[in-house]
């Protein structure tokens, strides 16, 4: 592929060339793709299936509709949470009885990180990684406050690239160490298996964040021998905007496990409506109110086309995608002083790529009206993600075309490029 990128004629026939023989190939019309679009931002919200919104009105209308409050019973409305977790657990190594449907990833990850420092009392100190995504170290700063004690609350000591390391900050009053797997700025993954050996070392408990994994790259939770786990189906899963998170408890540890929000949904005799709280068996107790049954027909329509994919082939693409990406941004897009910062090597790239570059925001905005979707964190990374299910080697090859003409145009120096919007 590489070999004739001076070949803008060449480079392009071979990458239909590419997408002829892809394996995947067949799933991109299963999903409802907006014509003159290039979709590169499914690492922050996956496209639409087409099956969706007809799974979604026929709970709307039929098990809500016609089956009114019949359908807890009915359409299995209150077992959804187990039962969607039972499909899940293949994607990320998982067994049966190990995973269920949450709610917000925030408020999972509160689950579970509240657990796990239950199961270590006596030790004072939770870890994590400054560039972790804010809303896992704020909810941590909760759990610090929640199990602080007449001396304070926990410690909370953050590793970086720059210092200090993981192994720097491992000792005996280690609890709980929360990271996620694949970084959401920079798109560098971590090696869980080792990651998780060296904490074991230290007596502390695993927990891992897999929302930029999940659906992208090969996760195996019980191979490595983690602890916890949580993630969210928005994004490379496809279940959309809203839809709820899952958990992951290792089976060893769900007798004990104690989380910190227990509502009726954990309870082991919920419809005996008892006055004092006793928690199900299993992953059940990690359950607290009425699910969100609208985004888990979301989830489920996107589950059914998961059930048929071959996550050896979506790992070979990403890695086939982000590697093309990657050569045509070295060799057409030196000139303008643009930054892969995201890994090079296979091991420890996920399956998104971001460029370091000054004014980043409006050169994304220039992309984006041009047709081409990724998205910018600051100070001044443009991020792009590559879902193989839906995004082509065509696709790559014209969203850097694009991006290279908006480059050497200066377009994105319109003054609209820079207004910002709450969401950026």
């Amino acid at each position: 592929m590489t070999a004739n990128l001076t070949d803008s004629q060449t480079t392009r026939l071979a990458c239909e060339d590419l997408d002829a023989a892809d394996p995947l190939a067949s799933f991109r019309g299963r999903f409802d793709l907006p014509p003159g679009v290039i979709y590169l931002d499914g690492n922050s919200l996956g496209a639409l299936p087409k099956a969706t919104a007809a799974r979604i009105q026929h709970v709307v209308i039929q098990e809500w509709g016609v089956g009114l409050i019949r359908s807890w019973n009915d359409a299995g409305w209150f077992d959804k949470p187990r039962a969607l977790g039972e499909r899940i657990a293949p994607l990320i190594g998982a067994g049966p009885g190990e995973v269920v449907i949450g709610d917000s990833t925030s408020v999972s990850l509160f689950q579970v990180a509240v657990a796990a420092a239950r199961l270590r009392p006596g030790r004072r100190v939770i870890v994590s990684e400054r560039d972790n995504f804010p809303t896992d170290l704020y909810m941590l700063e909760s759990v610090q406050e929640l199990l602080g004690d007449a001396s304070g609350a926990l410690e909370r000591r953050l590793i970086h690239d720059d210092g200090p390391s993981l192994d720097e900050v491992l000792d005996e009053d280690v609890a709980v160490v929360v990271l996620t797997h694949v970084n959401y700025r920079t798109g560098r993954m971590y090696d869980m298996a080792e990651v998780t050996r060296k904490v074991h070392e230290a007596g502390a408990l695993m927990v891992w964040d897999l929302c930029h994994s999940v659906g992208a790259v090969p996760v195996d939770l019980n191979g490595a021998g983690a602890d916890f786990a949580i993630g969210c189906t928005y994004k490379y899963l496809n279940g959309g905007p809203g839809s709820p998170s899952f958990i992951w408890v290792a089976e060893r540890h769900q007798s004990s496990a104690r989380p910190p929000l227990t509502g009726w949904h954990g309870h082991a005799r919920p419809f005996e409506f008892g006055v004092e709280y006793a928690p199900a068996a299993g992953m059940t107790r990690f359950r607290i109110g009425t699910p969100q049954l609208l985004s888990l027909a979301g989830l489920e329509a996107s589950l059914d086309l998961w059930d048929e994919v071959d996550l050896a082939q979506v790992r070979a693409k990403s890695l086939q995608l982000t590697d093309l990406f990657i050569a045509l941004v070295d060799s057409r897009l030196a000139p303008w002083g643009v930054e892969i910062v995201t890994p090079r090597e296979h091991a420890v790239r996920g399956s998104q790529v971001a460029l370091r570059v000054a004014d980043g925001y409006p050169i994304m905005q220039a992309l984006i009206e041009r047709g081409v979707i990724g998205d910018f964190r600051g100070p001044d990374l443009i991020r792009f993600g590559f879902t193989p299910l839906y995004v082509s080697h065509a696709d790559v090859w014209d969203a850097v075309e694009i991006l290279e003409d908006i480059l050497a145009t200066e377009s994105w120096r319109a003054e609209r490029f820079s207004r910002r919007g709450a969401v950026t």
